[in-house]
């Protein structure tokens, strides 16, 4: 997902794979591990399917890739990143934003599932919403206010994540990619074929600044 109301939050303690931490540095550590990965683009089939699985946990294969996508995030300013983004069948992906509160979230998740929310507790917010695999347009997307996701660390351990806002948003989004769906596919038709349009027009653009991104970071 590209980075573009409600309760008012009063604990702004980083929240990493879900819980507030007392101190965080600036750069994740698994940035400063892991290598830019190229991010697969809109027409390429892997992000147009179901994503498999993961099923083998605790190995250095799974942690690298994850270092891999927060590097590949950080280099395209992204808020969140999914395998399939990054052409690896695998049911994952990583975030890293700062909500509307001041929050910042980060952390990963593997063989994600959204809870369903009541029909009473359903709230839609219609905000702006991009895709590092669209690079450069931005449509408004309707989209809970809520998200709970349940999966898997990369050690297999239970994971539950909640998020508000937009980082709800993200949860969803990023839950999509793992089904093969973009953003794209939630608009009309018309609507999509101008994002692809306004796409192809600004795609060099911003693979010119991750490109600048990637070199700054010694990547």
């Amino acid at each position: 997902m590209a980075v573009g109301s409600g309760d008012t939050v009063r604990d702004r303690r980083v929240r990493v794979q879900g819980r507030p931490v007392e101190s965080y540095p600036r750069l994740a550590p698994e940035v400063e591990r892991g290598a830019v990965r190229r991010i697969t683009v809109v027409g390429e089939e892997i992000l147009s399917r179901r994503c498999r699985e993961v099923t083998e946990f605790g190995t250095a294969e799974l942690a690298g890739l994850i270092d891999d996508m927060f590097a590949t995030n950080q280099v395209a300013a992204g808020a969140g990143l999914a395998a399939n983004q990054v052409d690896v069948d695998l049911q994952l992906f990583v975030w890293d934003i700062t909500d509307e509160w001041g929050v910042r979230h980060v952390g990963h998740i593997a063989n994600p599932v959204l809870e369903e929310v009541s029909a009473d507790g359903r709230r839609l917010v219609e905000e702006p919403e991009g895709c590092l695999s669209v690079p450069g347009p931005y449509r408004v997307v309707p989209r809970l206010d809520r998200a709970v996701v349940r999966g898997s660390d990369k050690d297999g351990n239970p994971l539950v994540v909640e998020g508000r806002g937009y980082f709800a948003r993200c949860l969803q989004h990023e839950t999509d990619h793992l089904h093969g769906r973009l953003y794209l596919d939630r608009l009309a038709q018309r609507e999509r074929k101008a994002a692809l349009r306004e796409m192809r027009d600004s795609q060099d653009e911003v693979f010119a600044r991750r490109a600048a991104a990637a070199k700054r970071l010694g990547k």
